[in-house]
């Protein structure tokens, strides 16, 4: 999706591509320790070795630190190439919300995702089997509603590309849409972290607040500098 998304917002593919290891690692170690530190409480043991850490059993990550990690590596290249972030964040944002679709059928598959307990009557019984669901009754389902809200949202603004040409205008509306998202739904989340199990909030929903906030602050840039040029293009 990035490499077909550079030839419409014409950017450089080749930045990805040649740095492709840069980005994995940077994605797996940002996203693993924060889980890490966010369940402290029972995954402290992780750091008395390495393997523990690397070949991990539980194939958790949070998924707001991928995202920093994925952006630290592509800040600091975009700096060394003396490029703006406005050029690339709309194919970036669009392909990272694309294949959210793909990372909640897999949470919802796997277990690393689930709701609580409701009565919307559209909750479903996991097969708790493993233990991995620590529910014996129906739950709601929060990675199915997750997946189908971000490709909803994948289409909507894939499709706003055709017609909206303003660099950054799809990218920040689409991280202020996915911080939106976030924020409302991670309070029907089963599952807790360090931070939920003293307040009513998360860690995940703190970090969509941060998000929510840069991306407004993008899309009030792009709209106060704004000229006559792109205004004819929005």
């Amino acid at each position: 999706m990035l490499k077909k998304l550079s030839l419409r917002f014409g950017f450089d593919f080749l930045l990805f591509r040649q740095n492709i290891v840069w980005f994995f690692l940077s994605v797996f170690v940002f996203s693993r320790l924060f889980y890490v530190f966010s369940q402290w409480s029972h995954l402290k043991y992780t750091f008395e070795s390495l393997i523990e850490f690397f070949v991990m059993s539980d194939y958790n990550f949070s998924l707001f630190w991928a995202l920093f990690g994925l952006f630290l590596v592509l800040l600091l290249k975009l700096k060394v190439e003396k490029e703006a972030l406005n050029k690339y964040i709309d194919g970036v944002v669009l392909s990272f919300i694309m294949i959210l679709f793909v990372w909640y059928i897999g949470a919802f598959l796997w277990g690393q995702v689930y709701g609580r307990e409701t009565h919307f009557w559209i909750e479903i019984m996991y097969d708790t089997v493993n233990n991995v669901i620590p529910y014996q009754v129906a739950i709601f389902p929060l990675p199915i509603v997750y997946a189908i809200c971000f490709f909803l949202l994948f289409w909507v603004l894939y499709i706003l590309s055709m017609f909206i040409h303003v660099k950054g205008f799809i990218g920040y509306v689409g991280l202020i849409a996915f911080s939106s998202i976030i924020l409302i739904f991670d309070f029907f989340s089963g599952k807790n972290d360090f931070l939920s199990n003293y307040f009513s909030f998360n860690f995940n929903q703190i970090f969509a607040l941060i998000l929510l906030w840069l991306g407004i602050r993008g899309l009030y840039k792009i709209t106060k500098n704004n000229s006559s040029e792109n205004k004819i293009l929005l």
